[in-house]
């Protein structure tokens, strides 16, 4: 946003109303998406397991074949395979979580979603305000793009902590990325002063 804004040439008033505004509501909107999300996959999950329980209480012999059948597609041996049936098979609530794991892939949900909506929020207002922070100091668009290319590289940088990427490369990716989109950005805000300057002349 600040980019376009900048392209245009508005004043930095513009920059910082749009800017605030923007930070705001998009946050807003990015915390209750999260929490829209994060609520339908708990209560995804609540439904799965429900059905698995029931389908255990109805018929437990069929589900303990089930279970039979994945171990051993999983490489175990028969005896081992009896084994892991019977223990599994006296815990309903770890049968549950295991049908759950094997026959759709879903792990029980542990995140709170008023957790992660507050923190989707927090985590963009304290990354997007730092565009912004240059002009309310009276510095213009360079620093403001600096600092931001800052933010963007130790973002990336700290997705290495969950993947086999170095934090160079994830830093440089995510830098890429967002300089790619503040460019597009800046040209389209530029291009459209020019547009709207000829058709006010």
């Amino acid at each position: 946003m600040v980019a376009g804004v900048a392209g245009a040439a508005l004043s930095t008033d513009i920059i910082l109303i749009l800017g605030f505004a923007n930070l705001v509501a998009d946050g807003f909107s990015m915390a209750a998406g999260n929490l829209s999300s994060s609520r339908t996959e708990a209560e995804q999950y609540e439904r799965l397991v429900g059905q698995v329980r029931r389908r255990i209480a109805a018929d437990p012999d069929r589900e303990r074949e089930t279970l039979r059948r994945i171990f051993r597609e999983h490489g175990y041996a028969e005896g081992q395979v009896e084994s892991l049936v019977t223990t599994l098979s006296s815990n309903q609530a770890g049968w549950a979580r295991t049908m759950m794991i094997e026959e759709f892939g879903l792990a029980p949900v542990v995140r709170s979603p008023w957790v992660a909506a507050g923190s989707t929020y927090a985590a963009f207002l304290l990354c997007g305000v730092v565009p912004l922070l240059p002009y309310i100091v009276g510095l213009g668009f360079a620093t403001s793009a600096v600092m931001t290319g800052v933010v963007f590289f130790v973002i990336g940088s700290l997705r290495s902590v969950w993947t086999d990427t170095s934090w160079l490369r994830s830093g440089l990716v995510t830098l890429a990325i967002g300089g790619a989109a503040a460019i597009m950005a800046y040209g389209l805000g530029y291009l459209l002063r020019l547009i709207v300057g000829d058709v006010a002349i």
